[in-house]
C-alpha cells in the first residue's frame, strides 16, 4: 500500500548463490512457501490478515529451509551471512526512506492539505463530466511526486463527494482515477517503487526516466477518451462545508519538494544514496513542527514522532518479508534459471511486456525486485520497457495496484473488481499503446 518513494540500494550487487539446488526437495518447498505466503496477500480484504503476516513467515520459512540445506552442503556460516546481510542492506535503505516519504504525507494530512484541496475542487462547480477530467489529470501530474495510493484517496473523496452515489459516474471516475496515478508514476524516479528501484540499481539515470512522458499520457489518454461518452453530464449539487490548510501547510510543501529535491542532488552530485537526502529533510520537518508547536498552542499536538510512530508498519514489514523471499529464491539459483528461461528464450522486450501483464495479478514490486535480483543483459531501452510495464500493468485490474484496491474500499459496493474488469479490454488497448510509443518514440 506504499508507492511512494521508495529506495532499494544496490540492487543488483554480487550476490552469493547456491547453483544446482532448484530441484532440491527442500528448495521446492521454499518455491511453495513463497506462493503459498503471496496467495495469502490476495485475500487479506476478505480474511482481514494483514499482508505482512504471511510473507514475514514466509521469509523465515525459507531462509530456515536455506540454512538446512547450506549446512548439509557444507556452506560456511560466513557465506549464509553474507547473503542476509546483503538483504538487509537494501531493506534498510527502504526503510529509511519509506519513513521519511510517509511521514510527510502523514504531517500534509494533518495540516489538512489535501482536505483543502478536495473542498476546493468539492466546491467549484464542476459538471460531473468536467470532474471526470480534472481527477484524472490531477491524479496524473501529483502521483509523481506523491504515492498513488494517497492521490487516488484524494481524487476519489472528490469523485464520490459529487458523484453522490451516481451508478454512471462513480466507477468510470475510479477507473480513470487508478489509470491516471500507476501512468504518471511511470516516466518519474520517485512516482513509482519500481522506477525508484530501477533509479536505484543505475540501470537508468535520473532524467532518463522522462523518456517515459509521452508512453504514459498514452495510457491515461486513451481510456480517459473512450470512457467520455459514458460520463454523465449534470452538474452535482454544489457542497456547503469548506475546509481550509492548517499554519504551517503550504511550507510543509514547499519544504517536502524540497527534500525530494535534495535527495536527487545528493545522488546525481554526491553520490549519496537518496534516503540520505530524505532523512535530511525530516530533521527539517522536524524543526518546522518544533516551531510550530512553540509559537501556537493550538499546535502543540502537531508532533511529528507521533506521526513516525504512526507510520504504516504493516508495508515496511511486507516489503522486509518480500525482499528477503526474493534475496531466498535468488540464493538457491531460481531467479537465475527463471532469468535463462524468459530473457535468454524469450527475449527481453517479449519478457518485459509480459512481467507487465502480470503485475496486473501479481504486485509490481516483487516482479521487479526479481527482475532486478536476474539482472537480465539488457540497454537503457529495455529497461525503460519493464518499469513502464510493470508501472501500468497494475491498471489492467483493480486488485492490481494500491491505487484500485484503495479505491474498492472507499467506494465499496460502486467501485468494484467486476466494475473494472468491464473496461479491462479497454485499458489494455491503452497498454499496447504505451508499449507501441514507447518503440516509436524511444526505440
Amino acid at each position: 500500500m506504499a508507492a511512494f518513494l521508495l529506495s532499494l540500494q544496490a540492487m543488483a550487487a554480487d550476490f552469493v548463490e547456491m547453483p544446482g539446488l532448484t530441484t532440491h526437495p527442500a528448495a521446492i518447498l521454499a518455491v511453495v512457501v513463497f506462493v503459498a505466503s503471496y496467495i495469502a496477500v490476495f485475500f487479506e480484504e476478505k480474511v482481514h490478515l494483514r499482508k505482512s503476516k504471511p510473507v514475514l513467515l514466509g521469509a523465515a520459512i525459507i531462509w530456515v529451509t536455506i540454512g538446512l540445506i547450506a549446512k548439509d552442503s557444507g556452506v560456511g556460516h560466513d557465506v549464509l551471512h553474507k547473503a542476509v546481510n546483503h538483504g538487509l542492506e537494501e531493506y534498510s535503505s527502504l526503510l529509511m526512506f519509506l519513513l521519511a516519504a510517509m511521514t510527510y504525507i502523514s504531517a500534509l494530512q494533518d495540516r489538512n492539505v489535501f482536505g483543502a484541496l478536495r473542498s476546493r475542487l468539492v466546491q467549484a462547480g464542476f459538471s460531473l463530466r468536467q470532474l471526470f477530467w480534472i481527477t484524472g489529470i490531477l491524479a496524473f501530474f501529483i502521483s509523481p511526486i506523491a504515492d498513488n495510493l494517497t492521490t487516488a484517496l484524494v481524487m476519489g473523496a472528490v469523485a464520490m463527494a459529487l458523484g453522490n452515489g451516481n451508478a454512471k459516474f462513480i466507477p468510470l471516475a475510479c477507473i480513470n482515477i487508478v489509470s491516471a496515478a500507476n501512468a504518471g508514476g511511470a516516466f518519474s524516479p520517485f512516482g513509482d517503487i519500481t522506477t525508484l528501484m530501477v533509479w536505484q540499481a543505475e540501470k537508468v539515470e535520473f532524467f532518463g526516466f522522462f523518456a517515459l512522458f509521452l508512453p504514459s499520457v498514452a495510457c491515461f489518454l486513451i481510456p480517459a477518451l473512450i470512457m467520455t461518452p459514458f460520463v454523465p453530464k449534470d452538474s452535482p449539487p454544489a457542497l456547503k462545508e469548506q475546509e481550509h490548510i492548517k499554519r504551517g501547510g503550504i511550507f510543509i510543501v514547499f519544504l517536502g519538494l524540497f527534500t525530494i529535491a535534495l535527495a536527487v542532488s545528493l545522488e546525481q552530485f554526491l553520490g549519496l544514496p537518496p534516503f540520505m537526502g530524505m532523512m535530511a529533510g525530516l530533521s527539517l520537518l522536524l524543526f518546522t513542527a518544533y516551531y510550530l508547536q512553540t509559537t501556537e498552542p493550538r499546535d502543540e499536538k502537531f508532533d511529528v514522532l507521533e506521526l513516525v510512530a504512526s507510520a504504516e508498519w504493516d508495508t515496511l514489514l511486507f516489503f522486509f518479508g518480500i525482499i528477503f523471499s526474493v534475496n531466498g529464491l535468488s540464493f538457491l539459483g531460481y531467479m537465475e534459471l527463471t532469468s535463462a528461461t524468459l530473457y535468454e528464450g524469450w527475449g527481453a522486450n517479449s519478457a518485459n511486456i509480459a512481467m507487465g501483464l502480470l503485475s496486473a495479478v501479481v504486485d509490481n514490486i516483487p516482479i521487479m525486485f526479481a527482475v532486478l535480483t536476474m539482472d537480465p543483459e539488457m540497454n537503457q531501452f529495455e529497461w525503460l520497457l519493464i518499469t513502464l510495464t510493470t508501472g501500468v500493468g497494475g491498471s489492467l485490474l483493480s486488485i492490481g495496484s494500491a491505487a484500485g484496491v484503495a479505491l474498492m474500499g472507499v467506494a465499496r459496493g460502486q467501485y468494484t473488481f467486476f466494475s473494472h474488469l468491464k473496461w479491462t479490454p479497454v485499458i489494455a488497448l491503452s497498454y499496447a499503446a504505451a508499449i507501441y510509443v514507447h518503440f516509436l518514440v524511444n526505440g
